[in-house]
């Protein structure tokens, strides 16, 4: 069983989202087989295969007001450019939250990430690359 310890540990060694492939597969090494993110708080619970979690929020993080229209293009806009590393985890975040997205549920298993608008709509769902 994982730790909130272990999980800030991972947190604290991704800089951008061209970390996120690490990342992952230093929380998948420690049992974490799923990852919800709240947009508007920053909340993150992360649970085990047998569903226990354990919920970690940032230090600092400004409510971010999600928008009520959503857009999968802005968002994959966003992506891009996170993930090339060109913005730091609160400036996607307010990408994200500008493009409607309410959360991101990261399935280890699956190796995928969906982002989801505030009414459940799938917005994007893409495939986490393995290191």
């Amino acid at each position: 069983m994982f730790t909130i310890e272990n999980i800030q540990a991972a947190t604290s060694k991704v800089k951008s989202g061209a970390d996120l492939p690490q990342f992952i597969k230093e929380i998948k090494e420690l049992g974490v087989k799923r990852n919800d993110v709240y947009v508007s708080n920053g909340l993150a619970i992360y649970f085990d295969d047998e569903d226990n979690a354990q919920q970690v929020s940032p230090d600092e993080y400004p409510t971010l007001i999600i928008n009520e229209e959503s857009s999968a293009g802005k968002l994959e806009h966003a992506l891009k450019v996170h993930q090339q590393g060109e913005t730091d985890y609160l400036t996607f975040c307010k990408q994200a939250a500008d493009a409607g997205v309410e959360k991101w549920v990261t399935d280890l298993d699956e190796m995928t990430c969906t982002y989801v608008d505030a009414e459940g709509n799938e917005l994007v769902k893409e495939n986490i690359p393995q290191v």
